[in-house]
């Protein structure tokens, strides 16, 4: 018998993927792995150094100099980057643009996917992203396969932007999503696509304590059959 679970939850943006997997990782007693925001802090990393995250040469001439790792503090789990806090820098849609722009390089993904691994070795874990099941933890105990429309995740990324008091438009992050969607799905280097084993879940419409609910009966079913 495995010795951790590895629950894999994989999406688009705007889905709602990194709540949902906090708060079901809180409910089983897991470690959850936010790996869009390694990303994140990949893309905030380049960000601050001026660089280009389109320019793959000049993006890999650095990418040892970064450092990405998930501390457990008294308020919960933050963010490091290179020793800097940066929990609360990464959540803007600048960082959110780059992140995406430098997932499609080859060695970033690389450098992260091998980070996540090792993560889940070691750990039952909750990790969410774009290639989780397919790519990074393919012999996942269960995978997850999150969505919904276009609409409805612009919504939720606006009400987001609102409720932190930052200015945002909401026809401008629907064409954002649609143009981070085509990416994500046609990136030469793990595109996103749906792990032929991975339940799909359409959350159009749903609360967010119904999609919570909806996964872990499939986690307790699983367990109790081993």
């Amino acid at each position: 018998m495995k010795k951790y679970f590895n629950l894999a939850i994989d999406g688009p943006a705007g889905a709602g993927k990194s709540t949902i997997a906090k708060e079901v990782a809180k409910r089983l007693g897991f470690i959850y792995v936010d790996t869009g925001a390694m990303y994140r802090a990949v893309g905030l990393y380049y960000i601050n150094k001026n660089i280009d995250v389109e320019n793959e040469e000049e993006v890999n001439k650095v990418l040892d100099d970064i450092n990405v790792e998930f501390k457990i503090m008294d308020d919960g789990i933050k963010l490091f980057l290179n020793g800097d806090d940066i929990t609360d820098k990464i959540r803007t849609q600048e960082v959110s643009n780059a992140a995406s722009k430098v997932s499609v390089h080859k060695l970033v993904r690389e450098k992260m996917v091998s980070m996540q691994q090792e993560i889940a070795k070691k750990n039952n874990i909750v990790m969410d992203g774009r290639d989780i099941g397919t790519v990074v933890l393919p012999d996942a105990d269960l995978k997850i396969f999150l969505t919904a429309s276009v609409e409805e995740r612009a919504n939720r990324r606006y009400k987001e932007y609102i409720d932190k008091g930052l200015e945002a438009d909401l026809e401008q992050i629907k064409k954002e999503i649609e143009e981070r969607d085509y990416r994500d799905t046609h990136r030469d280097n793990s595109p996103l696509r749906e792990a032929d084993d991975a339940i799909h879940l359409d959350s159009t419409g749903m609360e967010i304590e119904e999609e919570i609910n909806y996964i872990l009966d499939f986690v307790n079913n699983i367990r109790n059959e081993e």
